[in-house]
C-alpha cells in the first residue's frame, strides 16, 4: 500500500509545485473560472428549478426531474463557459498590450454574451433579466457618485417600488403576453387562482382542486 501511495504524492507535489508557477497563473485561472462558472450555476438554478417545477409544472416525477436536470445543465454549462471565454479574452486583450485597461473587461464580456447567451431561450432570458435590473441600479448609483445627476433629497426607493410593481401588475393584466413565461405562472398563482375556490379543500389546503368534484 505504501509503494502505491509513493507516485500519488509524487503526482500531487508536482501539481501543487504547477499552480505556483506565476508565469501560468493566466491559464490556471481560465480553467479555475470555468469550474466556478460550473459549480456556482449549478448551485443557483437547481434550487429554483426544483421550487418553480413542482410549483407550477405538471407531468409525472420522471419529467419533473429531467426538466430540473436540464435546466440545472444548461445554467452551469453557459456560466462556465462565459467565464472561460471572458477570462481567456481579458488575459489574451492583456498579453497583446501589455496592460489591462476598462475596455477590455467590457469587450471581453460583450464578446462572451453574444457567443454564450446570446440564444434566445428562458434560461438566458432569465439570466440577463436578472442582469439588466442590476445594471440599472449600478449606473444609477454611479451615475450620483460621479455628479451626473445630484443626489436626491429623499430616498427614491419607495417611488421605484411602487412604479415597478403598478407596471408589473399592468402588464399582467392586459398585455400578459409581453411577461416571461415563469412570472406569468407565479402572477396567476397569485392573483388569479385566489379568486377560485369550491370548498375549505381549495380554500385553504390546496391551490386547486384535485378531485373531479
Amino acid at each position: 500500500m505504501a509503494g502505491d501511495a509513493g507516485p500519488l504524492r509524487a503526482l500531487l507535489r508536482a501539481a501543487n509545485a504547477l499552480l505556483q508557477q506565476r508565469r501560468y497563473h493566466a491559464a490556471l485561472a481560465v480553467i479555475k473560472g470555468f469550474r466556478n462558472g460550473a459549480v456556482y450555476g449549478a448551485k443557483i438554478r437547481a434550487p429554483h428549478a426544483l421550487v418553480m417545477t413542482f410549483l407550477f409544472k405538471s407531468g409525472s416525477l420522471r419529467e419533473k426531474l429531467k426538466s430540473i436536470a436540464q435546466a440545472t445543465y444548461a445554467h452551469s454549462r453557459n456560466l462556465a463557459y462565459f467565464v472561460f471565454t471572458y477570462k481567456g479574452l481579458l488575459a489574451a486583450q492583456s498579453r497583446l498590450q501589455g496592460k489591462k485597461i476598462p475596455f477590455h473587461s467590457f469587450l471581453a464580456a460583450c464578446i462572451g454574451g453574444w457567443l454564450v447567451f446570446g440564444d434566445n431561450n428562458p434560461i438566458n432570458s432569465q439570466i440577463i433579466m436578472y442582469l439588466l435590473s442590476r445594471i440599472l441600479f449600478g449606473l444609477s448609483r454611479l451615475a450620483v457618485d460621479k455628479g451626473y445627476i445630484p443626489q436626491p433629497r429623499q430616498d427614491p426607493f419607495p417611488l421605484l417600488a411602487a412604479l415597478v410593481w403598478g407596471t408589473v401588475l399592468w402588464l399582467f393584466e392586459y398585455h400578459r403576453e409581453t411577461l416571461q413565461p415563469s412570472l406569468q405562472s407565479s402572477m396567476t398563482y397569485l392573483y388569479e387562482d385566489s379568486d377560485v375556490w369550491h370548498d375549505l379543500s381549495d380554500f385553504l389546503v390546496y391551490n386547486k382542486r384535485t378531485d373531479s368534484k
